[in-house]
């Protein structure tokens, strides 16, 4: 009963308990570029406060990881590098940054099929940050601006910003395997034993729900593919080059049989000679997919066949439960100006059977001398937004009975190297293929300049801000409602991990130093001299400017690190997915094409302003798929600035304290101690959290005179206790001085005098 009263607030996010108190009022709500309705804010991170730090237990909304990249799958493992939490961390200038470094990494594992304990090294180190198990929600407008890293036209850097279904945690291949990418709650005998949590499965156990078909569903806002492809890539409407980045739905079940070939458009009708004969075979692929601008259908990724496991590899997947997943997606073509100062990349996302998704990036219209209307990002003068992508859930219903991601989902932030991924399709034979920027013998296993612009040391990926709305009405959008956290009743995943716990810890050595998953967020304890590495105390923050005093919010300038070569003088899975596989080879080294302008500057649109005037797109350039239907209630878009500086008004986050320890208190040390609402080692974090209890939470609540397998304890019942033996000891004493003072007045027949 309790569990049916609590349903309605798991259904409707009721606070801002996720929100960053540097997002400016005016990006509290936001407009649906496709219906028109009204968003709300229910998370931010702007990223202002520099030197946060994101290893596991520091922060309450992102961890990152501390492991190395198990990419493996049935064709072997690719990652080249060895993720750190000390790459990641916040800067000045009020970004995210996830830095990707020359810097080797060695330890011993396990090899299961030589039986013995093997050194492996990797030469790179870079960032994943995730917010597993901490901030999910299921549909929604998520946004990101973002500087992507590296140089433009080298390829061999693997940035992505994803999302992915909490039963899975990224790069921890135990917990997504037969789980990724599901979304399909069909009983099917026949695909029951690839799907691991089935609708066939009855006796659900571990708080699932019974008789659904559960999954770690993946959405990809961006992943980026860079180089230089000299040219347009082949099978490309219009002509994508190099560099462009990818807009996908990962999802299972796969289309079996007669799938379109890598390297090609989906062939959809059957050519035929004057004879009869064909001379071309239809081929099977969803149908209303929508691109606008410049965004193709990605004709070198169609999905990945997950095979029977090898004994090397750290999953078992035998021949009955291998399955085919597809990759639904474009390639969106960006200009070099997305590598130096931060562009918007958003995602509308409707749950479930009815839904849809539809990927957004900001777009400027030019006409070239054919007339033609061409969409270009980059220059500075973009406003307007393109509606890239579109799914609906009909096209994925029809074809397979899988549908748009209705689990809670978590968003990762990570930059990876793989030499399966934007690297030399092929090597000579006299190439050693090894991946050591130091060693001149493996200079000829990366793409010309790469290790240069790894030595710069200032290859890094930034994030201005995430941000996520939701809509309290849902009646204004297709699909199921909007829910914030990672446990929904409707679709719980808290008790499933707590009993698989090991499927999301590392492997060893590096399991060996963890109890759980994730660590507790440490409430201060870092090491300080002044209250200003504890986020407070200094003048900085006493001290009211001018600035400020004029306007609340003051823009901040990114001085981002931009890489320029020419100045210095210088998973495996997606192997097929290289376009330069199929591209016609070309000796002639072209430079990317790029307009000029002024520096970009963020637009946002403000709820209240809208344009009912109606205005009808121009005509697009032909393309394979139809352009999608967008709102015809435009917007009108406020030029404003969305970094702020640190409210200097507002309330220290913490205190340097002096504390003492040791067995005798000789041992004195400074450690920071966090005020109200703020958390973290060093207190630079705001204490995030979720308004409502999740499906576990509210198991353990209505069960916790029924079938609790130990006592219920929390801290207010150990000081009761204490306060009650307290009591006892202290009569016990006082009547063990009473009868001594008896004893001593003789007899004791006369009552002495008790003090």
């Amino acid at each position: 009963m309790k569990i049916l009263l609590c349903l309605p607030l798991l259904l409707h996010f009721t606070s801002s308990a996720w929100l960053d108190e540097d997002t400016p009022p005016h990006l509290h709500t936001t407009t649906s570029l496709v219906d028109g309705s009204t968003y709300h804010l229910v998370m931010s991170d702007e990223f202002n406060i520099p030197n946060r730090s994101f290893a596991d237990g520091h922060d309450p909304t992102w961890t990152a990881l501390d492991k190395s990249d198990d990419d493996y799958s049935a064709s072997g493992g690719g990652s080249l590098h060895f993720y750190n939490s000390s790459t990641v961390t916040t800067t000045p200038d009020g970004m995210l940054t996830i830095s990707t470094i020359i810097e080797p990494t060695q330890w011993t594992h396990y090899d299961p099929l030589e039986k013995k304990w093997v050194t492996k090294k990797q030469y790179f180190k870079s960032g994943m940050v995730q917010s597993w198990d901490k901030f999910c929600f299921t549909g929604g407008i998520l946004e990101v601006d973002v500087i992507l890293p590296g140089e433009p036209d080298i390829g061999g850097l693997w940035p992505a910003v994803w999302l992915l279904g909490n039963l899975g945690r990224a790069t921890y291949e135990a917990s997504t395997n037969n789980i990724w990418p599901w979304s399909y709650d069909t009983c099917d005998r026949e695909k029951q034993e690839s799907q691991s949590i089935s609708a066939c499965n009855e006796a659900n156990h571990f708080g699932l729900n019974k008789g659904q078909g559960r999954g770690a569903t993946e959405i990809d806002l961006l992943e980026l593919m860079g180089g230089n492809s000299n040219g347009a890539l082949p099978a490309t409407s219009p002509p994508i080059s190099l560099p462009y980045v990818d807009m996908t739905l990962q999802v299972a079940p796969g289309i079996p049989n007669n799938r379109p070939q890598s390297g090609s458009q989906p062939v959809r009708e059957i050519d035929r000679t004057h004879s009869g004969y064909a001379t071309s075979v239809a081929q099977v692929w969803y149908d209303n997919l929508t691109v606008a601008g410049n965004t193709s259908l990605n004709p070198f990724f169609y999905g990945t066949y997950l095979g029977e496991t090898k004994k090397n590899e750290p999953v078992t997947r035998n021949k009955n439960q291998a399955f085919q997943a597809d990759a639904v997606g474009a390639m969106k073509q960006i200009v070099p100006e997305h590598f130096k100062t931060p562009h918007t990349f958003r995602l509308e996302w409707q749950p479930g059977r009815g839904g849809r998704l539809d990927w957004f990036t900001k777009s400027y219209k030019t006409v070239d001398e054919n007339g033609t209307t061409i969409h270009v990002e980059g220059d500075g003068k973009g406003q307007d937004w393109e509606h890239s992508l579109h799914i609906p859930d009909s096209s994925l219903e029809g074809i397979m009975g899988s549908k748009i991601p209705e689990e809670p989902s978590y968003i990762i932030l990570n930059t990876a190297i793989s030499s399966t991924w934007a690297f030399p399709y092929s090597l000579p034979d006299w190439c050693p293929k090894c991946y050591d920027c130091n060693n001149p013998k493996c200079q000829c296993s990366f793409n010309p300049g790469f290790c240069a612009m790894m030595k710069t040391g200032k290859v890094a990926m930034k994030i201005d801000a995430v941000r996520v709305y939701q809509s309290k009405d849902d009646g204004a959008h297709p699909g199921k409602p909007h829910t914030v956290g990672c446990d929904p009743v409707e679709f719980p995943t808290r008790e499933f991990i707590k009993g698989f716990e090991y499927r999301y810890m590392r492997n060893p050595p590096f399991v060996y130093e963890d109890k759980h998953p994730l660590k507790e967020v440490r409430n201060g304890g870092g090491e300080c001299e002044v209250d200003a590495d504890c986020g407070g105390g200094g003048a900085e923050q006493t001290e009211v400017n001018e600035e400020w005093q004029q306007d609340e919010y003051v823009s901040k300038e990114s001085d981002s690190d931009v890489i320029d070569l020419d100045s210095n003088g210088g998973s495996d899975a997606r192997e097929s997915q290289s376009p330069l596989a199929n591209a016609v080879k070309d000796d002639s080294a072209k430079k990317i094409k790029t307009r000029t302008g002024e520096t970009s500057r963020r637009l946002e649109q403000t709820s209240d302003s809208k344009n009912k005037s109606g205005s009808t797109t121009e005509t697009e350039k032909d393309s394979p798929l139809q352009k999608p239907t967008i709102s015809s209630e435009s917007l009108e878009e406020k030029e404003v600035n969305t970094k702020v500086l640190t409210n200097p008004k507002r309330t220290p986050k913490g205190t340097c304290v002096t504390t003492t320890g040791g067995l005798f208190g000789t041992v004195t040390k400074k450690q920071c101690k966090c005020n109200a609402g703020y958390t973290g080692p060093n207190c630079l974090s705001v204490d995030k959290f979720d308004d409502d209890p999740g499906a576990y939470e509210l198991k353990k609540v209505t069960t916790l005179f029924q079938d609790m397998p130990h006592p219920y304890l929390v801290r207010q019942h150990f000081l009761i206790v204490g306060i009650m033996v307290g009591t006892f000891l202290t009569f016990l004493v006082a009547d063990k001085v009473r009868r001594s003072r008896l004893a001593a007045n003789g007899n004791g027949s006369e009552m002495a005098p008790f003090r």
